[in-house]
């Protein structure tokens, strides 16, 4: 399952706080109020078959409770206040937990009754929300495998495949041999060993497969703990051992970089690889109890939205436990950020190897919380040393694995040691996740050929990190501290296309790290104060963190030329500052300013023809839904989750087009939020969610009366293909079936219906030749209707939908049909193209490239010209492609598509994504194309003349008053994906959405929020 949490706490003296003095008297007392609201993900349930229902008698159920008490306290609560005490029973969880209050229980529910005493359970006042206990596997080394294979799911929560064993290359062996086989030497680890720095008093919890007793490559395990159904402590796999001689270990060939570390094992994982949130959630309980310094995470998947783990994780930085994580080996695509790596107030490490490359598993950002509707956050914040790593074999001796899960403890270790040089009577009020951060993103050594969303700050730099912390004074500070356009390739994509008046904002996201205390406050609005005059024509809104917990915040800028900058050339410098405040346990205020240094450059405004607008609002991916792969033939990857934006998986095709000499924007709001009569084209490539009717009545207006060029690449859709290819997913006990195809047909044939232009249903695959070029169509659709006049290219392809599927075998030993796939034609003032396959775009899992295509269909929608390949008379139509709008694809009729859209049942508006003067409107009507003119509703906006800025907080904060029990008042937007009326009104069979809580503002929000 995947859910989200956000949870702001404005009261400093609320702050969770663990007293443990003795053994005897372990009392954990965390006095959090969270109040609650629910957020949404998948609910694709559908009745189980009589076979499963056989077999499947009761289900697990996490129970989560507003307060810890003893687990004894929350049975008795529960069966003194549920009215019916039949078809549940509380589970006794024996591990090294039980003695502590928690703040949750774990219940079997009879699935005939799950339904109704799940409903009794959320009504309890006391009762923050219930989840089925969800399971997570993983495959650990040897071979990069992960959720799927084969295009079946296996067992466990969807992860990301881990470290694995690589071949030692000559070069490898010549580093490490050079460097005496010590990946501690190329950190200088031995400087720190010299003075006197080896971990010593350092609590590090590894949450792995265990170790062994006695190891010989440690000298300090200093305790062992089972969260397992397993009855051993021991690690019979061998990752747990490896990460902790990363860390710790004293053996000669793989010596560890902080040998003096008290380890504390946690074993999560059976020797199966299987783990169940409940386990997580008492072993990340007792890690506060036991108050560690550091936390090892060598798990990680694209699923941000996973409640239960991602908020306890926020819980466990709140406690002022470092935790590290790996970000993820999913590499080189973009856009595939692993969690909790992904998440702020973590330090997420990717991984490089010795020549100082990006290791190509290594998972690339930005992370995709906050598109379609803001842009992504700069991840991983720091990378490190992760092939061919030397550590601890399960008994004895060494071995060599690689992975970002391999880079994770790397860095670990580094900042193990780096602990260690803090007296231990002062590390508590001066360590803390932020002001980790800020030394090793500080200290870090940027390279010279990853950008920004690949390497973070850089790599991994011990000894500057040491000069950091030395003299460390509490403080904040920004993340990235500079954003500057000549900064090429690091500052990419910002680097490869400059600003411009009239043009779509350009969004910086940035990380706000409070190393004064857990929680901040931002004491005055953000302001821009540009070097010289020339910066007035730069003009800069804000969104950002009133209240920043745990530990960082998020700052967007919005970034606008001012029409007066339309003919300037040139660069714009200054500073954008923002103070933030703090409360010690003290009460002292303490405050610091933050500046984020601007050096933008600006072009005049490019003509028309070569303004190419990306359409991001209609695209949605996984999560919050199933969203399948656009190429069906990709089969251990068939989740599309890596944002399907122009800087992550379309970012070749962005370079494309900037070496093309096009300037391509991005549109993350309705299409009526755009002036069309500024841009040669609007691209629009495998999209999924529905259309505004006054969406389609524009779009109309613009490409007929407007001249505007559209291109639209489809996708393949086909119900029968989507009930194949549904799965059971033993994690959430329950049916996964697509919400859509690979695109959403039906709702683009809707969008093209006033041109006469529809896809179809088949699902082509094969090899194809245009001018010589050759392409792969992937999974594509075809073209069944098109106007007379126009230009159609086809092919002879197999179908392999299910349907088709069957019309093959009676075909057998016949030619193949001839398909529709490519479309171009005149339409009024405009032109439209159409294509019926994306991923020859699309850097995920690409076949072969189409670019060249692309190059060709916007020469004609944005320019008119036209290439006499594809305008060749041999295939003009003089009549028209005709299909009966009844043979055409329909929608899902089983399927709440309110739930993951952003159009169904939502409100037309013009979010922080579009020109400043139509925030908040419905955007520019059919006739009010001017960019001034004013809306029919709305008040006059004046354009930015001599405005250098206004600001913006995120608006989500809500007073604490308002929030009563686990019941919250208004709508909450998260990331733009959905309210809290929609929760309220949406039906889910086995797993309702319960009431958690949100206090204040989304600290890393959509800037869109």
């Amino acid at each position: 399952m995947g859910h989200a949490n956000i949870i702001i706490n404005p009261n400093p003296s609320l702050l969770p706080q663990t007293q443990i003095k003795k053994k005897k008297k372990m009392i954990y007392k965390l006095t959090i109020s969270f109040a609650l609201i629910s957020l949404l993900i998948f609910h694709f349930q559908s009745p189980l078959p009589n076979s499963q229902q056989n077999q499947t008698k009761a289900t697990n159920y996490i129970i989560r409770f507003l307060q810890y008490k003893k687990p004894q306290d929350h049975k008795t609560y529960l069966e003194n206040n549920l009215k019916s005490t039949n078809g549940w029973k509380w589970i006794d969880r024996n591990n090294p937990a039980t003695f502590y209050p928690t703040d949750f229980g774990l219940v079997s529910i009879d699935d005939f009754s799950s339904g109704f005493v799940s409903d009794e359970f959320r009504k309890l006042g006391l009762v923050k929300d219930v989840w089925i206990d969800s399971t997570y596997s993983r495959t650990l080394n040897q071979e990069r495998i992960g959720s799927f294979s084969d295009g079946n799911k296996r067992p466990g929560k969807i992860f990301s495949s881990m470290s694995f064993t690589d071949e030692i290359t000559n070069f490898t062996l010549r580093k490490l041999n050079m460097e005496k086989s010590q990946v501690t030497s190329l950190f200088g680890a031995e400087t720190l060993w010299a003075k006197g720095y080896t971990g010593a008093k350092v609590k590090m919890a590894i949450f792995d497969t265990g170790i062994r007793k006695d190891h010989p490559h440690f000298r300090n395990i200093k305790e062992r703990t089972n969260w397992t159904n397993e009855d051993t402590l021991n690690d019979n796999l061998g990752h747990g051992t490896f990460v902790a001689g990363v860390i710790a270990g004293e053996d000669a060939e793989c010596l560890g970089f902080a040998p003096d570390t008290e380890i504390y094992a946690y074993r999560v994982f059976t020797d199966a690889q299987v783990s169940y949130t409940s386990w997580f959630l008492d072993a990340f309980n007792y890690a506060i109890a036991m108050e560690m310094d550091v936390l090892n995470l060598s798990i990680g998947g694209p699923d941000y939205l996973d409640l239960p783990f991602v908020e306890k994780v926020w819980e466990l930085t709140a406690n002022n436990i470092i935790m590290v994580s790996a970000i993820g080996n999913d590499g080189p695509l973009y856009g595939t950020l692993n969690n909790p790596a992904d998440q702020s107030d973590v330090i997420g490490v990717g991984g490089i190897d010795y020549a100082d490359h990006i290791a190509s598993f290594s998972s690339r950002g930005m992370s995709t919380w906050e598109i379609p509707h803001g842009y992504g956050r700069v991840k991983p914040d720091i990378v490190a040393y992760g092939r061919e790593i030397m550590g601890s074999k399960i008994s004895t001796g060494c071995k060599s694995l690689s992975g970002t899960s391999v880079a994770s403890p790397v860095v670990a270790g580094v900042v193990c040691l780096l602990v260690s040089i803090i007296p231990e009577r002062n590390r508590k009020s001066i360590l803390n996740p932020a002001s980790m951060k800020q030394a090793l993103v500080e200290g870090a050594a940027k390279l010279s050929g990853p950008n920004m969303y690949e390497q973070g700050a850089g790599r991994l730099d011990l000894l500057e990190s040491y000069e950091i912390l030395k003299n460390y004074k509490s403080r904040a500070s920004i993340f990235p501290s500079i954003l500057d356009y000549t900064d090429h390739p690091y500052s990419w994509p910002f680097s490869r296309q400059p600003l411009y008046a009239g043009a779509m904002p350009v969004i910086f996201n940035a990380t706000i790290l409070n190393g004064m205390a857990v929680i901040g406050y931002v004491e005055s609005p953000p302001t821009w104060h540009p070097a010289d005059d020339v910066g007035n024509l730069l003009s800069v809104h804000f969104t950002y963190s009133e209240v920043i917990w745990p530990w960082t915040g998020y700052l967007a800028l919005h970034m606008q030329i001012k029409e007066e900058g339309a003919q300037f050339l040139g660069l714009i410098e200054g500073n954008v500052t923002v103070k933030i405040y703090s409360f010690r346990d003290s009460g002292e205020r303490r405050s610091s300013t933050c500046v984020l240094q601007l050096k933008l450059k600006v072009v005049p405004t490019p003509l028309r023809s070569k303004r190419v607008l990306w359409d991001q609002y209609h695209s949605i991916k996984y999560p919050p839904g199933y969203i399948p792969r656009d190429s069906l033939d990709v089969r251990n990857d068939i989740l599309d989750w890596h944002g399907d934006h122009l800087h992550t998986n379309f970012h070749i095709m962005f370079n494309m087009l900037r070496d093309a000499g096009y300037y391509v924007e991005t549109l993350g709001s309705p299409l009526t939020c755009f002036d069309a009569r500024q841009y040669g084209t609007l691209l629009m490539v495998d999209l999924e969610d529905e259309y505004h009717e006054e969406e389609i009545e524009k779009l109309k207006d613009d490409v007929i009366n407007n001249g505007l060029g559209l291109a639209v690449f489809g996708e393949w859709y086909n119900m029968d293909t989507m009930v194949k290819m549904r799965f059971y997913d033993d994690n959430t006990r329950s049916w996964w079936t697509p919400v859509t195809g690979g695109a959403n047909i039906p709702a683009l044939n809707d969008l093209l219906a006033p041109f006469g232009i529809a896809f179809g249903g088949k699902i082509l695959n094969g090899d194809f030749f245009i001018d010589g070029e050759q392409s792969r169509y992937a999974s594509g659709t075809d073209i069944v209707k098109f106007p007379g006049g126009g230009y159609v290219h086809s092919f002879p392809f197999l179908d392999s939908s299910e349907s088709g599927a069957t019309q093959n075998v009676l075909q057998t030993g016949m030619t193949k049909a001839d398909s529709s796939i490519l479309g171009l034609v005149e339409a009024g003032g405009g032109r439209i193209a159409v294509y019926g396959d994306s991923n020859c775009l699309d850097s995920s899992h690409m076949v072969t490239n189409c670019y060249w295509l692309l190059s060709k269909i916007l020469d004609f929608t944005s320019q008119n010209v036209r290439d006499s390949l594809l305008f060749s008379d041999s295939v003009k139509r003089d009549e028209p492609l005709y299909e009966d709008d009844n043979q055409l694809p329909t929608r899902r009729t089983d399927v709440n598509f309110s739930m993951y859209s952003a159009v169904v049942g939502k409100e037309l508006l013009c979010g922080k994504d579009s020109r400043f003067e139509i925030w908040g409107t419905k955007g520019y009507g059919l006739q009010l194309m001017g960019r001034t003119r004013r809306l029919p509703g709305y008040p006059s906006v004046d354009m930015g003349k001599g405005l250098n800025l206004t600001s913006e907080s995120s608006g989500r904060r809500k007073p604490y008053s308002d929030i009563t029990g686990n019941k919250y008042k208004n709508g909450v937007d998260f990331l733009g994906l959905l309210k809290r009326d929609e929760v309220r009104n949406s039906k889910f069979s086995s797993m309702n959405l319960s009431s958690w809580s949100v206090l204040s503002s989304l600290y890393y929000s959509s800037p869109d929020s």
